[in-house]
């Protein structure tokens, strides 16, 4: 059973079969959203969709950074990421028509913590390409 159907760019159809969702900077104890700890960020969000799924491969959207404060402190100015991190695990029908589908985990950040569907879903997920990130696997 699905979670939803997002369909991309290229008229390919996936189907989101589990997700992952948490606070970006839920832990974030002292300091400040900055490019260091942003950076931190999606790389411990990648590590980790790389660690949940290790026989999948990954793929990070990159996300947006917003920079509402012009000040710098100390780690420079402030960088804001989108609130919520996600590690989906998607498939589709197979590259290869011997094998029976595709699979790619794709970490990103949104504002909101909804599941992405259909063509409402965010474009930077829309316009994954799957071609080239997924993987074929057998039953």
């Amino acid at each position: 059973m699905s979670l939803s159907h997002i369909a991309l760019l290229s008229g390919r159809s996936l189907r989101l079969t589990e997700l992952r969702m948490s606070s970006t900077y839920g832990g974030l104890l002292e300091g400040y959203p900055c490019k260091p700890v942003n950076d931190r960020k999606t790389g411990w969000l990648r590590a980790q969709a790389e660690r949940a799924f290790p026989a999948t491969p990954v793929h990070l959207v990159p996300p947006s950074r917003e920079y509402p404060d012009e000040t710098a402190g100390a780690f420079g100015p402030v960088e804001v990421l989108p609130s919520v991190t996600c590690v989906g695990l998607f498939a589709s029908t197979a590259l290869d028509p011997a094998m029976d589908g595709s699979a790619l985990v794709v970490a990103w950040f949104q504002p909101t913590p909804e599941v992405p569907a259909g063509e409402d879903a965010d474009l930077a997920l829309r316009s994954i390409r799957w071609e080239e990130l997924a993987q074929d696997y057998e039953l």
